[in-house]
């Protein structure tokens, strides 16, 4: 029984020392670590990113024109109704 009672405080000291290391390394590691992190990124070159760029505005205007036909029809239909009731 007393080794029983004695485990939950070994694993409390035990969670303890873990946290007490992870605030050891603090700011100094995860600047440490996101510099190495950033060393690791792959960056894209200009023309990929002025390619992803046209890409991305050219969707951009057929969904902002696709919603404009939906949202002009709807209104019309909406107009429709109303006038047929007066």
């Amino acid at each position: 029984m007393a080794k029983k009672e004695a485990d939950p405080k070994a694993a409390k000291a035990k969670s303890a020392k873990k946290a007490e290391k992870a605030k050891k390394g603090g700011v100094k590691k995860y600047f440490r670590d996101l510099r190495s992190e950033m060393k690791k990124v792959v960056w894209p070159s200009r023309s990929q990113v002025i390619n992803n760029t046209g890409i991305v505005l050219s969707v951009m205007v057929i969904v902002a024109l696709f919603l404009f036909g939906v949202d002009s029809a709807l209104a019309a239909a909406i107009k429709a109704m109303l006038s047929i009731g007066a």
